[in-house]
């Protein structure tokens, strides 16, 4: 079926073709010949783009497209030579001498390229929107996937940290699970979309610090610094949570005490620039959690979210892991 659309761009593009065929400064006007001679070719760019395109040259049988295409053309001139110039110009020189099939090329073949060649870019131009669309779906359901895998990790990793400070009767327990709650509802309910306020985000990192500071207690020190953070930037929620969460997953693995843990956020124009370090003692739990769901789902989504605009550096020194992080955020827009 023929859209709406694409027929109206037909009527228009047959139309404005008709008018330059037809146009001659030294005999204005159209005449019969002209509309029927168009018309023919008209019809036979119609059963090209209609139905050989469609049945040949979309399905990679080129050598049947172009042969059926040269018949096509043949029988246009055909129709032309002996038919509508012995209609119209009966008894003439015209009408008796065959001009050739090279000078009547000259008549029949622009026209039907033309005619064919629009079809074929406004075919190429809806079967790219097709592939856009189906290309930003695949991408929303991986990022909705991706999105879906961080919840379940962030809380089975707390629910360990919950588990144990249970056994133990802490009395930080009751605090543990008001902050747990908290982060929870705002990674269901408030960063649904794909972008969120900025400050927004970093206010739930806060909190986020804050609950993980309750299971370091008296063992270490954690520093969080934010600069220059503006209320009309926005981000991709869950991003920067997942470093801050394996900073403290590497540095309670293997050590007992003098747990550092720097955080440092600050926006420069329009890039944002994270910064993380932690301090850890080697062992093969750390390998595991260097290499697990977190970073390997935060990597992908920024490759999703913010292609060429993110620059991702993630070292090893010593007894120090450092993260870099630098993306170019959008501006929300004015209400």
């Amino acid at each position: 079926m023929i859209s709406r659309k694409e027929l109206f761009f037909q009527i228009v593009l047959h139309i404005l073709v008709l008018l330059f065929y037809s146009f001659d400064r030294n005999d204005p006007g159209i005449d019969g010949f002209q509309i029927w001679s168009f018309l023919s070719y008209a019809l036979a760019a119609a059963f090209i783009t209609y139905y050989l395109m469609p049945r040949f040259l979309y399905r990679k049988k080129q050598w049947a497209f172009f042969g059926w295409v040269a018949l096509v053309i043949f029988a246009v001139i055909l129709i032309e030579e002996f038919i509508l110039e012995q209609i119209f110009f009966a008894g003439t020189r015209r009408a008796r001498i065959f001009p050739g099939i090279y000078f009547a090329l000259f008549d029949v073949l622009p026209i039907i390229v033309i005619l064919s060649g629009f079809k074929f870019g406004w075919d190429v131009l809806q079967k790219q929107r097709q592939i856009d669309e189906l290309t930003s779906t695949i991408q929303e359901s991986e990022l909705q996937f991706l999105r879906s895998q961080i919840n379940p990790h962030f809380l089975f990793n707390n629910l360990n940290n919950l588990y144990s400070h249970a056994l133990e009767n802490s009395a930080k327990t009751p605090e543990i699970i008001l902050e747990l709650s908290g982060v929870l509802r705002y990674m269901l309910y408030e960063c649904k979309e794909k972008f969120v306020p900025l400050a927004k985000e970093i206010e739930q990192l806060h909190n986020f610090v804050k609950l993980n500071k309750l299971q370091i207690e008296e063992r270490g020190k954690v520093n969080f610094n934010t600069q220059n953070i503006a209320s009309d930037h926005k981000i991709a929620p869950l991003i920067l949570i997942v470093f801050i969460e394996n900073a403290f997953k590497h540095s309670q693995s293997g050590q007992s005490s003098n747990i550092t843990i720097d955080i440092d956020l600050r926006l420069e124009g329009d890039t944002l620039k994270f910064y993380c370090k932690n301090n850890f003692k080697a062992s093969e739990a750390l390998d595991t959690v260097a290499k697990g769901i977190g970073l390997e789902n935060v990597k992908k989504r920024l490759e999703l979210l913010y292609p060429n605009k993110h620059r991702l550096d993630i070292n090893r020194k010593d007894e120090n892991f450092e993260v870099h992080l630098e993306l170019e955020l959008e501006k929300t827009k004015a209400q």
